[in-house]
C-alpha cells in the first residue's frame, strides 16, 4: 500500500522563524533534519525543499546570486553549537574554491550562522 505525503511549500525565511515550526517541518520530510539555503548577501534563507537545488532554485528566481546561495542542514532537536551542518552539493564550486560539499570557508561558515541565528528563534 502506498501512502500519498503532501509536499511542503519552500518557505523563504526573512524575517524569523520558530524553531518548533522548524521541527514541524521536519517531522513532514526527514525526522530530524531541515535543508535550507541561505543567501549570505540577503540574508535570508529558504527551507521546505526535498534538495538544496530545489531551494537554490527559488533564490535564484527572487534574485539571488549563485555565489551567495550555500546548502546547510538543520536539526532543530539538537544543541545550538550542533544544529548546523554545512554539507549539501550545491557547495561543491571548485571554481570559487570550495571543493567539497561543506562550506570550507571559516568566514562563510561564520555569515551563515548568523543569519541562522537571526532567523531562527528558540
Amino acid at each position: 500500500m502506498c501512502e500519498l505525503v503532501p509536499t511542503l511549500e519552500i518557505i523563504i525565511v526573512r524575517d524569523t522563524i520558530s524553531r518548533a515550526t522548524l521541527r514541524d517541518v521536519a517531522s513532514r520530510q526527514f525526522g530530524d533534519m531541515v535543508k535550507a539555503v541561505v543567501d549570505t548577501e540577503a540574508g535570508i534563507m529558504a527551507i521546505g525543499g526535498e534538495l538544496h537545488s530545489d531551494e537554490e532554485a527559488i533564490l535564484l528566481d527572487e534574485g539571488s546570486r549563485q555565489s551567495n546561495l550555500w546548502g546547510i542542514n538543520l536539526y532543530p532537536e539538537k544543541l545550538s553549537d550542533e544544529w548546523i551542518e554545512f554539507d549539501s552539493m550545491i557547495n561543491v564550486r571548485p571554481s570559487e574554491g570550495n571543493r567539497s560539499r561543506r562550506i570550507e570557508s571559516v568566514e562563510i561558515r561564520k555569515t551563515v550562522i548568523q543569519i541562522v541565528q537571526r532567523l531562527v528563534e528558540d
